[in-house]
């Protein structure tokens, strides 16, 4: 049975697997709960009120991608600004969303620069 305070959002595509070497399965979904959107907007209230509505769309269309130290896999979208969410493994083995924030350009370029986050090669159809 779902869990009503959580609402799948996305799911880990071949790609960011290729791209990131995780050990995960296709497909596996990613979440947001409640109390991940509370945080958000709580703590990035200004991109959560512009691009809350959007974090799905981060996920499945991410521009780039990282594995952060701590085991999270952020997700970069441009949309007008660089937007990154957050997802993070939980005691329990599921995937959530943890955070979204806009990361400012100075800070997304070096990230770029330096290779931290991983272009996602989209394919022309």
């Amino acid at each position: 049975m779902e869990n009503p305070k959580r609402k799948k959002i996305g799911e880990f595509s071949q790609l960011v697997i290729d791209t990131l070497q995780l050990d995960v399965a296709v497909g596996t979904p990613i979440y947001v709960g409640e109390s991940n959107l509370r945080h958000m907007s709580q703590r990035h209230p200004k991109a959560f009120k512009k691009y809350g509505d959007r974090i799905s769309r981060v996920i499945s269309e991410a521009d780039w991608v990282a594995l952060a130290d701590d085991s999270s896999v952020e997700f970069v979208k441009m949309f007008g600004q660089h937007i990154k969410v957050a997802v993070r493994i939980s005691v329990a083995g599921d995937y959530y969303a943890r955070t979204l924030f806009h990361v400012e350009p100075n800070l997304a370029n070096n990230k770029i620069k330096q290779g931290y986050w991983k272009p996602i090669e989209k394919s022309v159809d």
